[in-house]
């Protein structure tokens, strides 16, 4: 059935079938949006999506390697205590990388896929907080 309503400036039709379709749809999405919500603790609600924030390294996406857990495993770890030393952290990391480089693969494409591995306790915070997208090199 079609109605026209009037308005100031012009006459609309109205299908009243299509408009109790979207009332019921916006309806379901609203029930659905809080269902989904309640299911979640109020620490995931609170916690931010981690999977939409990019790192601080921008690495190639054209360069396609897989790391390997045994290549991770090796790689030295950084905490950022005050006994540690950052160059001597950077040496081992470079000998690393250098001798278990995949073939085909830029050597700088594998320091910068692994960099955020050798990090652990004070030091990864330290690495999450830098600027998204700031590293290239």
């Amino acid at each position: 059935m079609h109605v026209t309503r009037s308005t100031n400036q012009s006459q609309v039709q109205v299908d009243f079938k299509i408009e109790n379709i979207l009332r019921r749809l916006r309806k379901e999405a609203r029930i659905n949006t809080m269902t989904a919500a309640r299911q979640q603790t109020l620490k995931e609600l609170a916690a931010p999506n981690m999977e939409s924030q990019r790192l601080c390294i921008n690495i190639d996406n054209n360069v396609n390697f897989e790391l390997k857990s045994s290549f991770i495993h090796l790689l030295p770890t950084f905490n950022g205590l005050i006994g540690e030393d950052p160059h001597t952290h950077l040496k081992e990391f470079h000998m690393i990388c250098v001798g278990m480089k995949p073939n085909g693969v830029d050597e700088e494409q594998v320091k910068l896929k692994a960099f955020p591995f050798s990090f652990k306790g004070t030091s990864k915070a330290w690495f999450f907080s830098i600027l998204p997208g700031s590293i290239g090199t």
